[in-house]
């Protein structure tokens, strides 16, 4: 095992909230090493929207102008009816004012998101590690000892504190034994980002509106994807590449015009509404949730700086 010299701030976890809080640090001139389990940045579009307040803390950052140029506004929600499609406005907010300059949510895959915040660390001269996993950690009255596996092995770092920005599964939380009450909401999904034919960008399609078999296709702005949403059984085994999803979109909405050529990513879970019991243990933290949502299946979404309606993968 190699030791460092130490930082001053460890980071474990590279989505949005710590790439904020790497950003932050970065501008006030704060050491940090910034790592991710994970061998390269999410590929997937998981949370979409970018809610107003979420809006106010990218533009005191620096990145709102390229982060609004990334995605857009809401589309119209395209809602098929037996007696034919109906257009509904997505979002209808009140004008801005000084007390809160953003109104409207904007729609911009997480993924895009995520890269123009570490396009705006790069400006800072920093740098996610990937491939760089929280193995365990000790933590004293001082600072924090972090056991760290690099593809040139373990590595020890030392730094004032330790930040647990690692998603619904953290391994943060865990060690330090915090709790994360709450109950699962009985409601299995798949979200998966798709090229598709047969459907056009300038509406949010929806078929089966509060039934169980609803699904829906959603323009990806920014990219030529539609991320694919629908509620399933628990029961089910779902086949998620393109023949797959193309079949099952086909079964929901006897639409045989529609075609998925291809899936960039994928996903089916379970949704939970869970709060963690604590959010600090001496010198280690565990991260809230941005402010990142997808809107509901029957009323469940995330919202800003919650920790709520967790994704526990299958």
């Amino acid at each position: 095992m190699s030791h460092t010299t130490g930082t001053d701030v460890i980071i474990c976890g590279t989505g949005a909230a710590g790439l904020t809080l790497a950003i932050d640090l970065a501008r006030r001139n704060v050491a940090f090493l910034l790592i991710d389990k994970a061998p390269q940045p999410f590929i997937g579009s998981r949370g979409k929207g970018i809610q107003p307040r979420s809006q106010e803390v990218f533009e005191d950052l620096g990145v709102i102008d390229r982060i609004v140029a990334s995605g857009g506004e809401y589309p119209v929600q395209r809602i098929y009816t037996d007696d034919g499609p109906i257009d509904q406005v997505g979002v209808e907010m009140p004008e801005p004012t000084p007390e809160e300059p953003y109104q409207i949510p904007l729609l911009v895959p997480q993924f895009l998101t995520e890269r123009r915040l570490r396009e705006r660390l790069a400006e800072l001269g920093h740098a996610p590690r990937y491939g760089n996993e929280l193995v365990g950690f000790d933590q004293d009255a001082d600072g924090v000892t972090a056991r760290i596996a690099t593809p040139d092995g373990e590595q020890a770092v030392r730094a004032a504190y330790l930040i647990g920005a690692d998603g619904g599964s953290s391994f943060v939380r865990k060690t330090l034994g915090i709790g994360f009450p709450g109950k699962t909401l009985g409601v299995r999904a798949i979200v998966a980002d798709v090229y598709v034919d047969g459907v056009s960008s300038d509406a949010w399609h929806r078929w089966g509106e509060d039934t169980a078999g609803q699904v829906s296709m959603c323009p990806l702005y920014g990219t030529d994807m539609f991320q694919l949403q629908a509620p399933v059984p628990f029961d089910v085994d779902l086949d998620l590449p393109a023949e797959g999803l193309t079949a099952f979109f086909r079964e929901r909405t006897g639409r045989d015009d529609v075609v998925i050529r291809s899936v960039s990513w994928a996903s089916a879970f379970k949704m939970n509404a869970r709060l963690a019991d604590t959010y600090r243990r001496g010198r280690v933290w565990r991260g809230l949730q941005f402010g990142l949502h997808s809107p509901p299946f029957n009323g469940v979404h995330r919202g800003p700086g919650e920790e709520l309606h967790r994704r526990s993968r299958r």
